[in-house]
């Protein structure tokens, strides 16, 4: 690795994404961070280190040519981590939140790796941030259970159409992670089950066979991990950081 190689993170802006942005900056990677707002992003770039600001919807196509036009040397890390809209169960959610999601989560990752092809190299990483509900589905978070369910053969089809060059695709799906955006599914949780936002917390707290939720420094030293030679065996694959809340096999 050298001071030009890059990382570029999308959903920069985010709780979990300026842990990640910040983590890779300091690994000594420029990292390019993708956020839609341009305040955010510019307060981020302002602060930390070896970081340059882009600005771009990865929702829509119009994203492939910005994030394109900010790199300038070879790319080292994809980090595909933007947020999508917590709308409730899967009686309840509009199905118009639930192509959303697929947009972005799926699609997103899709224009990331468009915009960065031609800087990939052997070595390189593909990183998306799944989550939890894409392998454990539940009543109440139907965008994330969609969205990072079919990230997740996303992420596998990469592997297989990029690993005879070398670059590796990786799926890393956290589970519940303590931030403002885990309140929201818990409030959404809570109207459905008629009881507090703060008892389904303590709740969904119980679920993990340590009693705790995963952290985003967490998240971000194992992406950080990644980054080794090593992780080539690890090529498809998914890292499940859920704090064992899985019951299902494998």
């Amino acid at each position: 690795m050298n001071q030009q190689d890059i990382a570029i993170v999308v959903g920069a802006t985010g709780a979990m994404g300026q842990v990640i942005a910040r983590r890779l900056a300091g690994r000594g990677l420029k990292v390019i961070a993708v956020a839609r707002s341009h305040e955010a992003v510019a307060a981020l770039a302002a602060d930390t280190p070896n970081l340059v600001a882009c600005v771009a919807d990865i929702a829509a196509d119009t994203s492939i040519a910005a994030i394109a036009a900010a790199i300038d040397g070879p790319v080292r890390m994809l980090v595909h981590g933007p947020g999508v809209a917590t709308a409730g169960g899967v009686v309840s959610a509009p199905t118009a939140a639930v192509v959303d999601a697929v947009n972005i989560k799926c699609g997103g990752l899709m224009r990331l790796v468009r915009a960065a092809d031609g800087q990939l190299a052997r070595g390189s990483r593909i990183v998306a941030i799944g989550g939890h509900y894409g392998f454990e589905p539940t009543a109440y978070a139907a965008t994330a259970g969609v969205a990072n369910a079919a990230l997740a053969n996303l992420v596998r089809q990469y592997s297989w159409a990029l690993g005879e060059r070398g670059i590796t695709a990786h799926l890393v799906a956290p589970g519940p992670a303590d931030t403002d955006r885990l309140r929201r599914v818990a409030t959404a949780r809570a109207e459905r089950d008629g009881i507090s936002a703060d008892a389904v917390y303590d709740e969904m707290r119980r679920e993990s066979a340590i009693g705790a939720f995963t952290t985003v420094e967490q998240i971000a030293w194992a992406i950080e991990m990644l980054l080794a030679p090593e992780a080539d065996a690890l090529a498809g694959g998914t890292l499940f950081m859920d704090a064992g809340r899985r019951k299902g096999l494998p």
